[in-house]
């Protein structure tokens, strides 16, 4: 009785902490539904607190009364969407395929610069997350203004790329590392040569860990809103910059900030429950050994 007690604790304990993490999500999306003295009074339960509209939606040209018409808010939205899919993509498969090569460099050689070490290599590219983005603002504006980078998606991917490289260097690492080195010696035994090696028999091995990585700088870089801002303006504007300009001087437009908000996650839920094998496989790479 103790046993079945201790799991039934556990399991109410899971459940009451899945409701607590998907209950900003259920807020964002019966807020769209929303009218401003409903969203003023706090109201939480649609058909019970509530009467549900398409006002958030109808903002966007989204809800089903627009949708066939033609809209210039809706146009704006798709180009801000596929900003961000294209920045996002483009950026987490760079990274990921640097990365990698990065990784299994670290993981299979020795390196020696001056006093650093493999150790000491792998530390470097990681502590570069820990400078504040807002230090390099102004080198980076100076920087894309002399490349006439500024507003382009090229300038965001390269940018975006950047910053994910160290966290998909780490990643990976330690997902080549968890390979035994033995399977490339009987490859080369085989016939193949080290790229051969890499790209037939490792790279197969390690996809989670790659699915894994791509999976966290799409994420970052989706919802990446600092730079975003601060290097576009009118072309390469992403969604995060559309979110958080819903506000005027009649305040916070709640619903329309909801559904645009929703949009936004939208791709990113469905893409985590296709590949949530991939990226828990991934990131648990190399933790038993």
């Amino acid at each position: 009785m103790l046993r079945i007690g201790g799991k039934a604790g556990i399991y109410l304990l899971l459940i009451l902490w899945a409701l607590i993490c998907l209950f900003p999500i259920y807020w964002t999306i019966t807020t769209s539904f929303k009218t401003a003295p409903n969203v003023m009074k706090g109201a939480l339960i649609p058909w019970v607190d509530y009467q549900p509209a398409w006002l958030g939606w109808r903002s966007l040209g989204l809800s089903p009364e627009t949708i066939g018409a033609s809209s210039t808010v809706r146009e704006e939205f798709m180009k801000r969407f596929m900003n961000s899919v294209v920045t996002s993509v483009a950026s987490s498969t760079l990274a990921v395929m640097l990365g990698s090569l990065a990784a299994y460099g670290l993981s299979r050689f020795s390196y020696r610069f001056g006093f650093m070490k493999n150790a000491d290599i792998s530390f470097f590219f990681l502590s570069q997350l820990i400078l504040p983005p807002v230090v390099l603002a102004l080198p980076f504006l100076v920087l894309y203004k002399q490349l006439a980078l500024l507003d382009t998606r090229i300038g965001l991917i390269l940018l975006y790329t950047l910053t994910v490289l160290p966290i998909v260097i780490w990643i990976m690492r330690d997902q080549f590392s968890s390979i035994p080195i033995e399977l490339e010696e009987a490859a080369l035994v085989d016939g193949l040569s080290i790229w051969g090696a890499f790209f037939f028999v490792i790279l197969p091995i390690a996809l989670p860990g790659m699915v894994a990585s791509f999976i966290l700088s799409l994420v970052l870089t989706w919802n990446e809103y600092f730079f975003a801002a601060l290097l576009t303006s009118t072309h390469a504007n992403t969604l995060p910059v559309m979110v958080a300009s819903q506000t005027g001087s009649q305040g916070i437009s709640w619903w329309s900030m909801a559904a645009l908000s929703f949009a936004a996650i939208l791709p990113l839920i469905v893409i985590g429950v296709l590949l949530e094998r991939y990226l828990i496989k991934g990131m648990t790479a190399g933790a038993v050994k």
